[in-house]
């Protein structure tokens, strides 16, 4: 039994026999429904129009609706077999569901330019005795409400924009919602270590770069004054007299999760680029999937971390962190992700920065 692959084997059967015997939400009997073995049953004609109901999903012509209705039902295969993988969480319907992976790559993520420059700061190695069991910022009036990037690569954005608001909160005691467009349309900071890695709007960006733009221009303005529109405008309209949140400087954390969580608790949201291919069909639930490529593709913010998943294979409580993502409240567990802590999951630990100071502006 010390052979890793009759290891792996031996957990993927398990994790099948568990998918298809546990006990879910609504959306869990959908894909049995839909699916059955390597085949679709009759139903999925109804369930495609449920889905297209819950999301307003439209199509320009027949054909594209045809087209839909294949990627769809390839999609509840693909959540089937993430559910037989990431056991404790639930897979199924989400409103990526008639986007192909290519077409959700694209569309829907959205990092670029993911390696740490050498010479960035290194965040100090802080305490660790004394950390809660369980922390979350949301407790604690430190993160807006969760947000919609829409059909724009800009999730760089909404992950820097809500580390400041964590940051600029526990400066100040106010919780302002600041402005993603502004990142959007001005923010076209370069890698200098890596070319062609540039911050481009809707087509992609790094959080670390989007600090830099920040500390060169002199802050963000809120949302209300730069409302989100979720493309490119091609014209940059900051008005420096309206800056709301500004950075001083910030910090990248190590691997070590007990240096996240410090720097979590006392610094407030962290800024965490992740591999987001189970996402696509993430209902809710912690997701510790048995495989997960640490390939870099979505920025996300880290809020809190808790325990109290099911793990099937050792009957025991799992560890996980808690992301605030940015597909709106419809996606996930009213737009947030669990995910197992320990093991660096889909990459989540390999890329963690944190605002470490934020000056404030008077208006």
């Amino acid at each position: 039994m010390n052979n890793p692959t009759l290891i792996i084997f031996f957990l993927v059967i398990f994790s099948v026999f568990f998918a298809a015997s546990a006990d879910g939400g609504d959306d869990e009997p959908l894909i049995m429904q839909v699916v059955e073995g390597s085949g679709v049953r009759l139903g999925a004609e109804h369930h495609f129009l449920d889905f297209k109901r819950r999301f307003g999903k439209a199509y320009a012509s027949q054909e594209e609706h045809n087209y839909r209705f294949e990627v769809f039902k390839a999609n509840m295969r693909r959540a089937r077999r993430h559910q037989s993988l990431d056991p404790s969480a639930a897979h199924g319907v989400t409103r990526f569901s008639d986007l192909t992976a290519s077409e959700f790559r694209n569309k829907v993520l959205g990092l670029r330019g993911v390696r740490l420059p050498s010479n960035a700061n290194k965040a100090p190695i802080l305490p660790t005795d004394n950390l809660p069991s369980d922390f979350d910022w949301r407790d604690h009036g430190a993160v807006t409400p969760v947000k919609n990037q829409g059909s724009c690569g800009s999730c760089w954005s909404f992950s820097t924009t809500g580390a400041l608001e964590g940051a600029h909160f526990l400066s100040t005691g106010e919780l302002v919602s600041l402005s993603e467009q502004q990142l959007v349309d001005c923010d076209h900071e370069c890698d200098p270590e890596e070319a062609g890695s540039c911050d481009s709007g809707c087509n992609g960006g790094l959080m670390n770069s989007a600090f830099e733009y920040i500390l060169k221009s002199g802050g963000v303005m809120r949302e209300e004054d730069y409302p989100y529109s979720g493309t490119d405008r091609g014209n940059c309209k900051f008005d420096k007299a309206k800056i709301a949140a500004s950075v001083a400087n910030f910090s990248v954390i190590s691997l070590d999760e007990d240096q996240i969580a410090a720097n979590l608790v006392k610094n407030g949201p962290l800024a965490v680029a992740i591999n987001a291919a189970y996402m696509q069909t993430y209902i809710g639930g912690v997701s510790c999937p048995y495989i997960c490529s640490r390939r870099l593709d979505h920025g996300v913010l880290l809020v809190g971390y808790g325990s109290g998943a099911y793990a099937p294979i050792r009957m025991k409580e799992k560890p996980f962190w808690i992301i605030k993502n940015s597909w709106g409240e419809n996606w996930g567990e009213n737009g947030y992700y669990k995910i197992c802590r320990g093991r660096n999951i889909c990459g989540v630990d390999s890329m963690v920065s944190t605002v470490a100071a934020v000056h404030t502006t008077t208006q």
